[in-house]
């Protein structure tokens, strides 16, 4: 899915958490949500930016080592 897409989701046979389950995971993968509350918080400054980016990147990089 690319960004700005809709996401939507069936209720079927009333299981209304399974279909929670499933949207939350497809907007999670969607990054809307994300995008949504970066532009809520307002301007950062780009030191603060780099600082946040290099921190989400050394996260991520830790998560790929223990899959190995």
């Amino acid at each position: 899915m690319s960004a700005g897409t809709k996401v939507t989701v069936s209720v079927r046979n009333n299981d209304v958490e399974f279909a929670l389950k499933k949207f939350k995971n497809q907007v999670a993968r969607n990054g809307n949500l994300s995008k949504a509350k970066e532009r809520a918080e307002g301007y950062k400054k780009p030191g603060v930016k780099l600082k946040e980016e290099k921190k989400k990147n050394t996260i991520n990089s830790r998560k790929n080592r223990k899959n190995y």
